[in-house]
């Protein structure tokens, strides 16, 4: 008997579930029997009141209690996790290596494996620098417009966002912590116990296609590049990630 497939998704700095947008759709459609679980980090989304453990591995101990209540006896569990989610992916993995059966990470970079310039554009980080000083819509325009290339979805996108925004906003403290826990977290001598594939936007304009490719070297994974999406690839082109993954599995 073919075992459920169930996604299990994770998200990225200070952001959350519904950041995933129409992603989810179209993750439905590709797989209409598969089950969908989004795991929320610390800090964000539901629990935005609570404090996000200032480093990866508290971060994978304290979202791994959501995970054995969602988890089904018998399932092919597949990791989908951008940006920070990737590396939180990363420690879960060497901490739990028989909680998944598959992965796909998205735009994101470890430690070790990438320099710091790379991890994160200076003229990104700068930028960046301003959102704490920002609320509500023009924060959530701010962030859109660096991690967004694709014109077309901004407003809708926007709207979306800036509701989020108002019903979990995301505390400065959790900010540093997310921030501190990622630049401090570090792959380099991780191999991955499942097989995993890469998925990277050629122009993001916040981390460097570079670091993907390099983790793709270094675990001889397959990588796939968006050749127009931003650093939040799921805003800008959610239905070819959907097809990639999709892909990944069951071949083209």
């Amino acid at each position: 008997m073919t075992k459920q497939k169930h996604f299990y998704l994770i998200r990225g700095l200070i952001r959350e579930q519904g950041h995933w947008g129409n992603f989810i759709d179209h993750l439905k459609s590709t797989f209409p029997e598969a089950k969908i679980t989004m795991i929320e980090i610390p800090g964000a989304g539901i629990y935005f009141e609570d404090s996000s453990p200032p480093s990866v591995r508290g971060i994978v101990k304290r979202m791994r209690q959501d995970y054995l209540k969602a988890k089904l006896e018998d399932e092919d569990s597949h990791l989908i996790a951008i940006s920070l989610g990737g590396m939180i992916s990363v420690e879960w993995m060497r901490s739990f290596p028989n909680d998944f059966s598959r992965a796909t990470l998205i735009n994101t970079s470890l430690g070790g494996v990438s320099p710091i310039f790379h991890r994160i554009f200076p003229s990104a980080l700068l930028y960046l620098l301003k959102v704490p000083f920002l609320k509500g819509r023009q924060k959530e325009s701010h962030i859109l417009k660096l991690v967004s290339n694709h014109q077309n979805v901004f407003n809708q996108t926007l709207d979306l966002w800036e509701k989020i925004q108002e019903a979990h906003p995301v505390s400065l403290d959790n900010t540093l912590r997310q921030l501190f826990a990622g630049a401090m977290f570090a792959g380099k001598n991780f191999n991955p116990p499942i097989p995993i594939s890469i998925i990277a936007s050629t122009n993001d304009r916040m981390v460097s296609v570079k670091c993907s490719r390099a983790i793709a070297q270094k675990w001889k994974a397959p990588i796939i590049e968006h050749p127009t999406g931003g650093h939040d690839l799921s805003v800008d082109d959610p239905a070819w990630i959907a097809q990639e993954i999709k892909k990944s599995i069951t071949g083209p």
